[in-house]
């Protein structure tokens, strides 16, 4: 096993103490990754919980050291001397003509990863008894951080700056389900559009399944290279405690967006959020892993990170020891569907900042 492996997992889990280290802060609330900043461990950046409950109390800081660096303190702190947080993207500091910030059109993820929020509401997110538990989505609207529907031309003036400015490589596209049966994918297919228009960056979008087939093929054509349709969680009970509303969708209608997404995308090119702790078994993670790659969807593999304000804010994150034995039996189920993150043209998977997963590809 990765000793980086076992201290990312760790670090992920418990969060981290950062509020004396300068750099790039991250962000509270919004869609996820939330409540967390980016740290470089070793040559590889991962999101980190920082403004969480767990994180306040975490045996895991980071403290400015004597030479101008920064240091971690903890329990399995010694695997790594190589340490240093992100700076805050040139692109930042820019706004739209008609004044809106870049950074509320997109942030900035992992490394070298744009990220954007297109539509900040959810047809879901105001009844909490259909909401995800666990979703922010509205927080950074309610904020003011960010602006409720952001157009193509924006985040395509946002993608240029950033590659040009802060060497961005990937663009991932997410959104609040709209109240309509392409479930978010006509604004995929017209902002993919707007972007290769500006530069050639890769993109991955994500989304619920539509209701028709044919947006697959129309994402594709606008310029997404990847998609992403995120599960989050499986077992049934589990399902409707944690998705009430979006649990109507069944497993097994999942299973043939996959299916369809996947002769469109390629296999290797479709993906899925799994939380892990939530409820599922490492059983149940792990059958689903192994149906999922067979299909040819990288199963994206993430501890579970309350957040702020939602009514999971104080459900516990998984142990160390749970992802860790998670971890291996998918990276297992990887090798021998033969399905790399690294395979990826862009998404969550490839960046696989919010994740060990990627350590232990290549480890058993």
């Amino acid at each position: 096993m990765s000793e980086l492996g076992r201290l990312v997992t760790e670090l992920q889990v418990k969060g981290v103490q950062t509020e004396s280290v300068e750099g790039n802060r991250g962000r509270r609330g919004g869609a996820g990754p939330s409540d967390h900043r980016a740290l470089t461990l070793d040559g590889t950046t991962v999101m980190v919980p920082v403004y969480n409950a767990s994180a306040s109390t975490s045996q895991y800081r980071l403290n400015a050291s004597s030479q101008g660096g920064v240091e971690l303190e903890g329990p399995q702190a010694g695997i790594t001397d190589q340490i240093s947080t992100t700076q805050q993207p040139a692109f930042y500091e820019l706004s739209t003509a008609d004044g809106i910030p870049y950074r509320s059109i997109a942030l900035l993820h992992g490394r070298d990863v744009l990220a954007t929020t297109l539509l900040q509401t959810c047809i879901r997110f105001r009844d909490r008894s259909q909401s995800c538990q666990f979703c922010a989505i509205e927080q950074s609207l309610e904020d003011a951080r960010t602006v409720v529907r952001k157009s193509p031309e924006h985040v395509a003036e946002v993608a240029e700056a950033a590659v040009r400015l802060d060497g961005v490589r990937q663009l991932v596209m997410t959104t609040g389900t709209p109240n309509s049966d392409d479930r978010g994918a006509r604004m995929m297919a017209e902002t993919a559009t707007a972007v290769k228009q500006r530069v050639n960056l890769p993109i991955q979008g994500q989304c619920e399944p539509p209701d028709d087939p044919l947006w697959y093929d129309r994402m594709k054509q606008a310029g997404i290279d990847s998609l992403g349709m995120h599960l989050e969680v499986v077992e049934p009970d589990v399902r409707r405690r944690i998705l009430p509303g979006k649990s109507e969708l069944t497993l097994e209608r999942y299973y043939n967006a996959f299916a369809d997404a996947v002769k469109v995308f390629g296999r290797g090119q479709v993906s899925t959020y799994l939380l892990a702790g939530l409820g599922d078994s490492h059983d149940a993670l792990l059958a689903c892993s192994s149906r999922l790659v067979e299909i040819g969807v990288y199963p994206f593999v993430v501890p579970f990170v309350p957040i702020s304000g939602t009514p999971l804010e104080h459900h516990p994150a998984p142990s160390t020891d749970f992802m860790i034995n998670v971890y291996q039996g998918v990276a297992k189920i990887l090798r021998d569907g033969n399905l790399r993150s690294d395979q990826m043209q862009a998404g969550c998977a490839k960046c696989g900042a919010c994740s060990a997963l990627s350590l232990f590809e290549d480890h058993t």
